[in-house]
């Protein structure tokens, strides 16, 4: 499998930007709640910390076989950044697999911000040699949950560090040759 990099992704409302370093310092800023963390431990990252972990995430991969594009997410109307969608993409026995995840700043949450970046991710991915999506979701978790199920994941009964997985099977169309 090679390289997948993050490429520009337009929606209705948003622009899912490829990530860069130079975000960290807004990005800090949108991340800053703790209750963000309620599902997913953690406390916010610092504008500091932020810039280390970005610079990481936009070097890729130590692996050659597993792609890790990330995104910004951008309201177009605000011209401000309101929170991430990220993929890890890895080899299975069936063909690629990609695990998505998503945050958005408390301030913009409870407008469908998240829904409509998932949603874009998956379109997205459905364009790439990606043969599964999949999201782990805390069973509590019911806002994750409805993204999930808006970009057409639903939950299995398997379980992974405390969360349910869930999955949606991407098919692959051949391009139509015509002469």
């Amino acid at each position: 499998m090679s390289n997948i990099a993050a490429q520009a992704v337009r929606t209705a409302r948003l622009d899912l930007l490829p990530l860069l370093v130079e975000h960290a310092e807004e990005m800090a800023q949108v991340l800053s709640d703790p209750a963000l963390h309620t599902f997913i431990g953690g406390t916010p990252d610092t504008p500091q910390a932020l810039r280390s972990r970005y610079r990481r995430m936009t070097a890729g991969s130590p692996d050659p076989a597993v792609s890790w594009p990330n995104w910004v997410i951008r309201l177009r109307d605000e011209v401000c950044l309101t929170g991430t969608v990220q993929a890890t993409i890895t080899p299975s026995s069936h063909g690629p697999v990609a695990e998505i995840a998503w945050v958005v700043g408390t301030a913009w949450q409870g407008r469908g911000i998240a829904t409509e970046a998932a949603r874009g991710l998956v379109d997205w991915l459905s364009q790439q040699p990606v043969q599964a999506v999949i999201a782990h979701i805390h069973p509590e978790h019911q806002a994750s949950a409805a993204v999930a199920t808006a970009a057409g994941l639903t939950p299995t009964d398997e379980w992974h560090e405390g969360a349910i997985r869930w999955h949606r099977s991407i098919r692959q169309t051949s391009p139509i040759h015509r002469s």
